[in-house]
């Protein structure tokens, strides 16, 4: 019994390993935070294994009967819908009970979209703090004080829609010279990466249509 937790592209399908494709179609069942997505990059590789629905909805109600089923024999991967699960999607719950419950989990290496934004981005990676998704209401205005006083490279997922609010929120807490460089549509066709000041880049997504998963990397304030 083991549980896998298997990175998806978060673009371009051809970032799948070798080894992902093998382990989705050895398993028994794959656990899908979109079965619609993750159907699409299983079909391209001729994954036929069943898949079931496991995401931020439903995690609670069905964790419980997964680590059953694993402590029953199967072998059970976990994919989210691009990118490596539990790294700002579900999954966490998923390995803390699996391991309490004495359950092999081993997490493969591969796709995130918060790397190549990061090494990208042209600021210091020898230190920096990964934040995932900024609360977007209750907590948010302390979470952005506290960025004031950070001094590693700072890392922040963003939906596109919410892109320019928050570089408008960073330009008043940091300050509109302070460095910044932002990725969107990792790998894909049409993928983009705008470096600048908070003002210059702010000013760029402003005057534009902004699409596709977004990677924010701040400078500290010691850069």
């Amino acid at each position: 019994m083991k549980l896998y937790l298997v990175p998806t592209p978060v673009g371009n399908l051809g970032d799948m390993t070798y080894r992902a494709v093998e382990v989705l179609k050895g398993v028994d069942l794959v656990l899908a935070e979109d079965t619609r997505t993750s159907r699409v990059v299983m079909q391209h590789y001729g994954i036929d294994t069943p898949l079931q629905p496991y995401h931020i909805f439903n995690e609670h109600k069905t964790l419980q009967s997964i680590v059953d089923r694993l402590l029953g024999g199967m072998n059970i991967a976990l994919v989210t819908d691009a990118g490596t699960p539990g790294i700002s999607d579900p999954g966490f719950l998923l390995v803390r009970e699996a391991v309490r419950n004495g359950i092999a989990v081993e997490t493969l290496p591969g796709a995130t979209a918060f790397v190549p934004a990061l090494v990208d981005s042209g600021l210091p990676c020898d230190r920096f703090v990964f934040l995932g998704f900024l609360p977007h209401k209750k907590g948010r205005q302390t979470a952005l004080v506290q960025l004031a006083g950070e001094s590693c490279t700072m890392v922040i997922y963003e939906s596109p829609f919410r892109l320019v609010k928050l570089l408008e929120e960073l330009k008043e807490v940091l300050g509109g010279d302070r460095n910044v460089s932002v990725s969107r549509e990792i790998s894909k066709l049409h993928a983009e990466t705008a470096r600048g000041t908070l003002e210059e880049v702010h000013a760029h997504f402003a005057a534009k249509e902004v699409k596709g998963e977004i990677v924010v990397v701040v400078a500290g304030q010691d850069d």
